[in-house]
């Protein structure tokens, strides 16, 4: 699912030629307007990422509005599918979109850093709520998002090794099998787990790429099989989770069955069935919104969204703190690009729970985020504390 250079370096190059070196602002007095745009995957197979993601990014700006501002802020959503090879041509209409002045999103690593060359040639500030591969944001990857890039959830630098502590808690002599499925999500969280099972003496007895979508996954489920594994860790996102977890099953697999925050979607229920997903443990930034927001907000969640309650909807809380960062932003007068990157860059930031925050220099929080363990249980994603 990645681009090849070719591809990237052609992006580039027609970014490039549609702004020139930079985008200026040219208003004169303070706008009375502005654009956000909120850019996940609305349609597709990981569509209920985005979608959840959409929900806190709504209350964050219903919020904003009920306060009768200067400034009135708008959301614009842009749907770019999870998908490498769509998402650069979504991003370059927003970057050229000279109304937007600041993006949350996207959800996935892979569409986020295909989507880096227009927003760096339209010099477009980004934040994201759970694009989580470490590269987006180290300093020594000549593919990070710096300047412009941040995001408010923890690397997979702090996920890799507590979804190998998790996926392993109370397993006996544990032989592991894992499976990515080639996205820079999954093929990143794969490399940053694997060097945790070695130091802890786990054993691993195969390892497998399959490229998702995929839509048959018994021949995988057969090699896990024959491995004698007792613990299967799958990297990528929900709906080929679901599948290759019913996969599993059919085939008579009996251990214990892991997986990142990729997965942590109710979609990954309704792909793999009740009964299959039973049981699956689950480790993701995401903080549940129920949990991490006051009584007034979760009231105002209701009003924004038509929806009694978040529970069941992943990555909520990023959203509306990685909304909040650019409505914090506008309320102290930045209204343009330029005034936005600053902002984020430099400013403290509150997050739904009262906690303050501020980005390092390539885009982190500086303060860490927490890693959580979920529990699929009873047809639901479950948290049972940190990983």
């Amino acid at each position: 699912m990645n681009l090849t250079t070719k591809r990237t370096l052609g992006v580039a190059a027609a970014v490039a030629l549609a702004f020139g070196s930079v985008v200026a602002t040219t208003a004169q007095a303070a706008p009375k307007s502005a654009t956000i745009a909120f850019l996940s995957p609305l349609t597709g197979s990981e569509a209920g990422l985005g979608q959840d993601e959409l929900l806190g990014a709504k209350t964050a700006l219903y919020e904003y509005n009920q306060t009768n501002p200067a400034v009135k802020v708008s959301l614009l959503t842009a749907d770019d599918q999870a998908d490498p090879s769509v998402s650069p041509g979504v991003a370059l209409g927003l970057a050229q979109n000279a109304s937007v002045i600041g993006v949350v999103g996207s959800c996935c690593s892979g569409a986020t850093k295909a989507d880096f060359p227009a927003f760096k040639a339209g010099r477009l500030t980004v934040v994201s709520p759970s694009a989580t591969n470490a590269t987006l944001t180290d300093p020594k990857s000549s593919t990070n998002g710096f300047p412009f890039f941040h995001r408010v959830a923890a690397t997979d630098a702090f996920q890799g090794p507590a979804l190998a502590r998790y996926a392993n808690k109370g397993v006996t002599a544990p032989k592991d099998y894992l499976i990515d499925d080639a996205s820079t999500y999954g093929a990143g969280l794969k490399a940053l787990t694997s060097p945790s099972l070695k130091s802890a003496g786990v054993t691993v007895v195969g390892s497998d790429t399959v490229i998702a979508p995929a839509s048959d996954y018994s021949a995988t489920a057969s090699k896990v099989v024959a491995s004698k594994a007792n613990v299967v860790i799958y990297f990528g996102y929900y709906s080929d989770a679901g599948k290759l977890k019913k996969a599993l099953d059919l085939a008579g697999y009996k251990g214990a069955f892991a997986s990142g925050d990729g997965t942590d979607d109710d979609g990954y229920i309704t792909s793999a069935g009740a009964t299959d997903a039973e049981g699956t443990l689950i480790t993701s930034q995401s903080v549940p919104f129920e949990l991490a927001a006051p009584a007034a907000v979760l009231k105002d969640f209701t009003a924004a969204t038509g929806l009694a309650s978040p529970a069941g909807h992943a990555y909520v809380t990023q959203a509306y703190n990685a909304t909040n960062v650019f409505l914090s932003c506008i309320k102290s007068g930045a209204v343009s690009r330029a005034a936005i990157q600053n902002c984020v860059a430099t400013g403290t930031f509150t997050d739904v729970t009262g906690s303050k925050f501020n980005f390092t220099r390539y885009g982190d929080i500086a303060q860490g985020a927490p890693v959580g363990a979920y529990l699929v249980k009873g047809g639901k994603i479950i948290p049972v504390g940190n990983a």
